[in-house]
């Protein structure tokens, strides 16, 4: 119960190569370049962070930059100011305004169920607003 209440962190000084694993909520403000997988907790990407990964989590906050996917089994948010390069799949996604964001989203039912996505329409990924 711990862990719920403060969640680990990777500091602004802290440069991580390679993969994380974990089974806790995680604040990343450091810099991380390859894999974060957190697949029952809340990932938040902080203000200073600089993440090179593909991030695995139920749900992720971006509040800097990160280049690479996004798996989440609940919701992902943008929120002004970040910067996000690849590749959304969750259930919700919020995007604030001055939040900046190039890829294609694939919103289902939960992430891990890729078969109803294909079901739909196959152009839905590129659409734009």
């Amino acid at each position: 119960m711990a862990g719920e209440a403060s969640p680990a962190r990777i500091g602004k000084s802290v440069v991580i190569l390679g993969e994380v694993k974990g089974g806790e909520d995680l604040i990343v403000d450091g810099r991380v370049e390859g894999t974060v997988t957190l697949t029952e907790s809340r990932l938040t990407i902080g203000p200073n962070a600089n993440v090179a990964a593909d991030l695995t989590a139920r749900d992720v906050l971006v509040l800097g930059q990160v280049h690479g996917n996004i798996v989440a089994s609940g919701r992902v948010e943008l929120r002004a100011g970040s910067s996000m390069e690849g590749d959304i799949r969750a259930s919700r996604l919020a995007v604030e305004d001055n939040a900046v964001f190039r890829g294609k989203v694939d919103l289902t039912q939960g992430a891990s169920a890729p078969k109803v996505a294909e079901s739909s329409s196959g152009m839905l990924p590129g659409v734009s607003a």
